[in-house]
């Protein structure tokens, strides 16, 4: 039986201080396993990349303690499970 390997994708809305969204997106795309998708306002919408949902949880937990961040809020999460081939 093969091993299987499974990637998390998850995306969030984040709501920022109208003054600091600029600053916040930055600060998101610098990020590992992040990407700012689309934003608008004062509305980021954020695609979170990680080896599980913990992984993805703690990237979430570090956009939500930004500076200028109100709120940060998953919307949804995919599981894709990859074969990896024995070796």
């Amino acid at each position: 039986m093969p091993d299987v390997e499974r990637h998390h994708i998850s995306s969030a809305v984040v709501t920022t201080l109208p003054e600091r969204s600029t600053e916040v997106q930055r600060s998101i795309a610098a990020m590992d396993g992040v990407e700012v998708y689309a934003a608008e306002n004062n509305k980021i919408v954020v695609v979170i990349e990680g080896p599980n949902t913990g992984a993805l949880g703690d990237r979430l937990t570090r956009i939500a303690l930004l500076d200028g961040v109100i709120t940060a809020n998953m919307v949804y999460e995919h599981i894709d499970e990859l074969e990896v081939a024995e070796t």
